[in-house]
């Protein structure tokens, strides 16, 4: 790949990542709710689901779920339902606001920089890079949107397989850029919201909403 292709394809992903979308939400969410440090892992399992999403794609497979009316629709159905549930999840999740603790907790048991309510919630890790998993995993958009992306950077007379790998490290390093160096950064803007109850409900209310708009923007949109 030339530089000037490749300096193409780093200013489109860039573009790319910071449209916001579904994992911009749960990154966000995950940051105001775990801290910005442990957001990485809901991070990492959605760049799981991207190097998928492009395996899928460079093996063929994504030629066929563009092509098959039923699959692409069960496929974009069961995603969007699984960000309505997400959605309807957190707006209904109670408050949990702790104490000031007196003692202050060893590094090794909590992150610096994760709030009481954070450290009360404790989503555990596999958790939060299951549910970034199954966000991106689920949008079948990504898988017809790869299928027409990555072509435009691949060239059919040199060897594919350093091809791929030049495009999916792309793609992979510049939305865990985006992700953590922005929308995760930008959530804790909101993070003294999260220390009261109500505050809590708010937060909750609105990225909710967030997770349930994109989820039925994914079914009704073709």
């Amino acid at each position: 790949m030339t530089l000037s292709l490749w300096a193409t394809l780093l200013a489109a992903c860039f573009v790319i990542s910071f449209t916001p979308g579904a994992g911009a939400i749960n990154t966000m969410g995950n940051s105001l709710a775990v801290g910005f440090r442990r957001s990485i892992w809901g991070i990492l399992g959605q760049q799981a689901a991207l190097v998928v999403h492009i395996v899928i794609v460079a093996a063929g497979v994504g030629v066929l779920v563009a092509s098959s009316p039923l699959v692409f629709e069960i496929i974009r159905y069961a995603g969007a339902a699984y960000l309505v549930y997400l959605g309807i999840r957190q707006i209904l999740a109670k408050p949990s606001v702790a104490p000031e603790p007196s003692v202050a907790p060893e590094p090794a048991e909590a992150d610096a920089d994760a709030s009481p309510a954070a450290v009360a919630r404790g989503e555990s890790r596999w958790s939060m890079f299951r549910r970034g998993l199954w966000v991106n995993l689920l949008n079948p958009k990504a898988i017809v949107f790869f299928l027409a992306f990555l072509p435009q950077f691949i060239r059919p007379g040199l060897p594919l397989l350093p091809q791929y790998l030049v495009v999916g490290a792309t793609v992979v390093i510049v939305d865990v850029v985006v992700m953590w160096g922005f929308f995760a950064v930008a959530a804790q803007g909101l993070r003294r919201l999260t220390t009261s109850a109500r505050g809590q409900r708010i937060v909750n209310r609105i990225f909710g909403s967030l997770f349930i708009g994109v989820g039925v923007l994914l079914a009704v949109v073709h």
